[in-house]
């Protein structure tokens, strides 16, 4: 066939093949069979292939086969994709419609009531369209700036690549340019199916559709993203459509093409809300899908928008968290971390346990006034749950479990970072730590710990720091050894994949070399020069451990200041119990490698003083060491050489005293040829 009649056909076979993906894939009502599709779709492969000028982006071809992209280029959002606000009970939801009610929405709340949405468990994303096609497709990132996932979202067969709007009512409607929000998620049927061939690979198992949704939309290769099969269900149309109510934003959705869920429902008030929630709440698991919740939306547009926004959250819409899925586990131990605002949250270690899908050690206990009131103690069987916090919370302590060996925390009277005195203003039930710079100092210090010149831990920046902390789940060094991917997967980032990742590189960082270690503790006037110069004397970290005052006097081609720090440093227990808690948690830290050409010297301690003529002092000290010398900065009866240059200060003097063996620069440089 010529091209033009490729170009006939080519329409007809994509036209077909889009309407039977609608049937399929969106109606759940197919009218032929896998084959005859799949011999369709055949023909038009062959004919692109022939004529590849005539693939256009809405082609059903184009679902699947990009190379695989580097990394993910960032896209700023049209208008914010904002969060949700939780409640957990129906009197919290109760009290969501009184503020409503006092914000002036009770007219709007009467007469056209609520648009109650199915909570899914899957990724949200924003999806734009151009004349019609799909253009750009991004995850909701920090609300404001997203990640372009577009080839990835091509492959849900459910997002339609080209709009259904040949309807006349939707002529002259649509904007050139479309945006609208759903989210992408992984059914129970094909997260089984997945998990079995996982299984058949001695491979683990993903712990949750959630996960599995989040991870595949961020794959870099979108093949492996259409192996997942994922779903889309549309939730709201983003452009300004000129419709009064919300649920018409899904009936355009439908419109176009796209998947609604068919469960939403209009609700004329909070009676048949409380219905819909109480019918979902058991009725939830035989639905083919994971939800974990109802969003209520105020279905009046221009009352929600009047009602503004507060914080990231619209006030008009509110989700309801179901009962979340509870386990017990015992408290080992109530550990306290700071916040970035200083704020000391008590966190409870715990026996690994899995909840809701993932594995937990710990569980934030809020404040003393709570631990006060669910009398909870250090060695108590919990029941914990995983709800609307970030990290799992206990519900209740099971106290016929007792044995009396249980024992009750206090809040510490002194900052568990910096030894700060810790306040408590007498209208609040939080206790802070009272100097203003240690969070900062903390984070910074953690920041640099893990940086490229120290532990090296790929993926950990300062905003995912900064976020582990105010979590609660990182407050010092050796904090970061503890995290698992349970613990890191329900927080905001962190998808199936980036958990996995991040956890992967802290193992691969437990092994770390004596001069980076040094470097990565953040003693004052220690930088990787001077860390290397100390590995390089003691050698190996059980030495430094047990250095006594008159071995860090005796710390070479340092100064006084950096001597100074590097004994207040090893003199504070808190790090000494921070370097032993990082080695028993696997942190291997390998003996300097010494550059040693020969063994000249022999182990014996050399202290240069005065101008060298044929090098500075510092090479002097790299030469000794490198001949199996050590060097030291003051001189001791320990001493067995005095180098002396020009105009050597008061140290001459101490070695005569001494009576150590003073040599000159030429004698030096007898000794090492």
């Amino acid at each position: 066939m010529n091209k033009q009649e490729a170009k006939n056909r080519i329409e007809k076979l994509r036209g077909e093949l889009n309407q039977h993906r609608y049937f399929y894939y969106v109606l759940d009502k197919p009218k032929i069979s896998d084959a005859v599709y799949d011999s369709l779709f055949r023909e038009l492969e062959k004919i692109e292939e022939e004529y590849p000028d005539l693939i256009t982006p809405d082609s059903p071809t184009q679902r699947v086969g990009a190379e695989p992209v580097k990394k993910f280029e960032k896209v700023k959002h049209d208008s914010r994709m904002l969060s949700i606000n939780d409640v957990f009970n129906f009197e919290e939801l109760e009290k969501w419609e009184e503020r409503l009610i006092k914000l002036g929405a009770k007219n709007a709340i009467e007469e056209n009531g609520y648009f109650v949405e199915l909570k899914m468990d899957g990724l949200a994303v924003s999806l734009i369209y151009e004349d019609g096609v799909l253009v750009q497709g991004s995850t909701r990132g920090n609300g404001s700036i997203g990640e372009n996932v577009t080839q990835n979202l091509k492959t849900i067969n459910s997002i339609p690549l080209r709009l259904r709007s040949t309807e006349v009512h939707l002529r002259g409607v649509l904007p050139g340019r479309f945006e609208v929000r759903g989210e992408a998620f992984l059914s129970r049927a094909d997260f089984e199916k997945l998990n079995a061939g996982r299984e058949k690979s001695d491979l683990a198992k993903y712990a949750n559709p959630r996960n599995v949704a989040a991870g595949s939309i961020r794959q870099l290769d979108s093949k492996i993203t259409a192996e997942r099969e994922l779903d889309f269900f549309v939730y709201a149309v983003a452009s300004k459509v000129g419709l009064d109510k919300h649920h018409q934003e899904h009936d355009l959705a439908e419109c176009l093409g796209f998947k609604v869920n068919k469960n939403n429902k209009l609700c004329r008030n909070l009676a048949e809300v409380k219905e819909f929630l109480k019918h979902w709440e058991s009725a939830r698991e035989k639905l083919p899908y994971q939800t974990d919740g109802v969003v209520v939306v105020l279905d009046n547009k221009k009352a929600f928008d009047r009602l503004g926004v507060v914080g990231k959250a619209a006030r008009g819409i509110i989700a309801y968290k179901f009962a979340a899925e509870e386990a017990t586990s015992k408290i080992l131990d109530i550990i306290v971390q700071v916040g970035r605002t200083g704020k000391l949250t008590p966190v409870a270690v715990m026996e690994p346990t899995i909840v809701a899908g993932s594995t937990v050690s710990r569980a934030t206990l809020h404040n003393a006034d709570e631990i006060g009131r669910k009398d909870i103690r250090i060695g108590d069987t919990v029941i914990i749950r995983k709800a609307g916090d970030v990290i799992p919370e206990v519900k209740e302590v099971i106290k016929s479990m007792r044995n009396g060996d249980e024992k009750t925390f206090h809040m510490p009277k002194s900052c568990p970072v910096c030894g700060g005195k810790v306040t408590k203003k007498a209208d609040e039930v939080d206790y802070y730590c009272a100097d203003n710079n240690c969070s900062t100092r903390q984070m910074r210090q953690l920041e640099f710990f893990v940086s490229k010149n120290a532990f090296d831990i790929d993926g950990m920046g300062p905003k995912i720091i900064e976020q582990l902390m105010n979590v609660g789940l990182v407050g010092n060094p050796a904090d970061i050894f503890k995290l698992k991917e349970g613990d890191l997967q329900p927080l905001e980032r962190f998808a199936e994949k980036s958990a996995v990742n991040i956890i992967e590189a802290i193992d691969k960082s437990k092994e770390i070399s004596l001069e980076k270690f040094l470097y990565a503790l953040g003693i004052r006037h220690v930088g990787a020069e001077t860390a290397n110069d100390i590995a390089a004397q003691f050698g190996t970290i059980e030495k430094i451990l047990s250095l006594k005052k008159e071995d860090l006097d005796a710390i070479y081609g340092v100064g006084e200041a950096v001597g100074k720090s590097f004994e207040q440093y090893f003199s504070d227990k808190k790090h000494l119990e921070i370097i032993k808690e990082l080695r028993k948690l696997g942190v291997k830290i390998k003996p300097f490698h010494s550059p040693v050409v020969s063994k000249k010297l022999g182990g014996k301690s050399f202290v240069v003083t005065g101008l060298l003529e044929s090098m500075p002092r510092d090479d002097a000290h790299k030469l000794i060491v490198k001949n199996g010398g050590r060097v030291s900065s003051s001189v001791t009866s320990k001493t067995d050489y005095l180098v002396v240059g020009d105009e050597p200060g008061s140290k001459l003097d101490k070695a005569k005293r001494l009576r150590t063996k003073i040599i000159t620069e030429n004698e030096f440089l007898k000794l090492v040829k």
